[in-house]
C-alpha cells in the first residue's frame, strides 16, 4: 500500500486541505481529503483492467469548499433529518439548527461535512479526527469522533466509524458519496440494483419518517431481485414524486449489533463493474441524487441509522451516553460480474 498526499487549497484561516492519494499493488486506488473528511477518488478497473473514477464530484480541491451536495462527505452528528431540529434527551430539549425548512439535515450548517479534520497515516490507510465542542449545531456533549479509511488488495475500502462523548447526545454517521460505475456523467438508470431488504420507512413530503414501516414488495421499492434502477424511477407513485426519485431508507435490522450484513449490490452490464456495500448499520438510504445538479447521474447508499431516530423510541437507538464508544463499520467492495 502506498500513501502519497499534496497540498490543492487552503481554507480562509489559512490551514491547508490535502488530497491524500492510496494506492495497492494492481495501482487501483482512492483518494480522500482532510476537507469533510471526504471519500472524493475511486479508481477501480472494468472488466479489461481499465481504471475509471467510479465517484461524481469535482475536479478541484478547491470547489469542495462550497460543495452543497455533501459529496464523498462524512455526514454527522446526524446523518439525515430530525424532524422540527429538536430533540429530547432525558427530558431535556435541544433545539437543533434547521436547515432544511423546519427541520435539521445531517448536522446542520455546522456539520461535519463543513470541517477542516486532523488526519494521520495508519496502517493501511488514513485516520480522521475531530472535535465538536458542546451546544454546536444545538447537539448536547463535545464528542471527539474517528474516522478510518482502510484501502485494501483487494480494492475493498472499510469506513470505520468511532465516537465518544462527554454529556449524553445522538450520534449517527455516514459518507455520503454518489457512485456511477460507468465512471462517467450519465445517467444511472441502467444499473442493476439489489437491496435485500423488505421493508422501508414511510415518510411525509419532507422525508420524515412517521414511525412506519411499509413493505416493498411489489411496489417500485423492491430490489430484493435484481432490477435496474431505471425500470421504477419514474413511476407514479407519491413517494418517486416527493423524492424525486428513490430517497429511502431500508430497513436491514430492528435492533443494533455488530453483525455485518449486506447492503446493496450495484452492477453496471458495460463495464462489467459492481459494488458490494455491507455495514453493521441498521439502514441504509438510497438516493438516486433527485436534487443534485445533474439528478440521476449518481446513486448514493448511505449506510446509517434510521433517519429522525430520537422521535422514533422503537427505532434502533443512535443515543450515546459517556464511557460508550460509537463504533460501526461499512464496506465497500468492488469487482467485476
Amino acid at each position: 500500500m502506498k500513501i502519497a498526499y499534496n497540498v490543492e487549497a487552503y481554507i480562509p484561516s489559512g490551514e491547508p486541505v490535502y488530497r491524500i492519494r492510496l494506492t495497492n499493488e494492481s495501482g487501483a486506488f482512492v483518494e480522500v481529503t482532510n476537507w469533510g473528511a471526504r471519500w472524493i477518488t475511486s479508481m477501480v478497473p472494468d472488466a479489461n483492467g481499465r481504471l475509471a473514477n467510479v465517484l461524481a464530484g469535482y475536479d478541484c480541491i478547491e470547489e469542495y469548499l462550497s460543495d452543497s451536495y455533501y459529496m464523498g462527505a462524512i455526514v454527522g452528528r446526524f446523518a439525515n433529518r430530525i424532524a422540527n431540529a429538536r430533540f429530547t434527551i432525558h427530558g431535556e430539549t435541544f433545539h437543533l439548527e434547521a436547515n432544511d425548512g423546519h427541520h435539521t439535515n445531517h448536522g446542520g450548517f455546522s456539520g461535519f461535512h463543513n470541517k477542516l479534520w486532523e488526519w494521520q497515516e495508519i496502517d493501511g490507510g488514513v485516520r480522521f479526527e475531530l472535535t465538536s465542542p458542546d451546544g454546536e449545531g444545538g447537539y448536547p456533549g463535545t464528542i471527539r469522533v474517528k474516522v478510518d479509511y482502510l484501502w485494501s488488495e483487494d480494492n475493498e475500502l472499510s469506513i470505520r466509524y468511532y465516537g465518544q462523548t462527554d454529556r449524553p447526545t445522538y450520534l449517527n454517521m455516514t459518507n455520503h458519496a454518489y457512485f456511477n460505475l460507468t465512471g462517467r456523467r450519465e445517467k444511472i438508470t441502467s444499473h442493476y440494483l439489489t437491496i435485500p431488504s423488505e421493508w422501508i420507512l414511510d415518510t411525509n413530503s419532507k422525508f420524515i419518517p412517521n414511525g412506519k414501516k411499509v413493505s416493498v414488495l411489489g411496489t417500485p421499492f423492491d430490489f430484493t431481485h435484481r432490477k435496474q434502477i431505471g425500470k421504477d424511477l419514474y413511476a407514479a407513485h407519491q413517494q418517486l414524486a416527493w423524492n424525486k426519485g428513490y430517497n429511502h431508507c431500508y430497513v436491514l435490522k430492528e435492533a443494533s449489533s455488530p453483525d455485518l450484513l449486506t447492503a446493496a449490490s450495484l452492477c453496471e452490464t458495460e463495464s462489467h463493474r459492481r459494488l458490494t456495500v455491507k455495514t453493521d448499520l441498521p439502514g441504509v438510504l438510497l438516493y438516486t441524487a433527485g436534487y443534485y445538479a445533474r439528478p440521476d447521474t449518481a446513486v448514493c447508499l448511505e449506510t446509517q441509522y434510521f433517519p429522525d431516530t430520537p422521535s422514533h423510541p422503537h427505532f434502533p437507538s443512535c443515543l450515546l451516553s459517556p464511557g460508550e464508544v460509537y463504533d460501526h463499520l461499512t464496506v465497500y467492495r468492488f469487482d467485476n460480474l
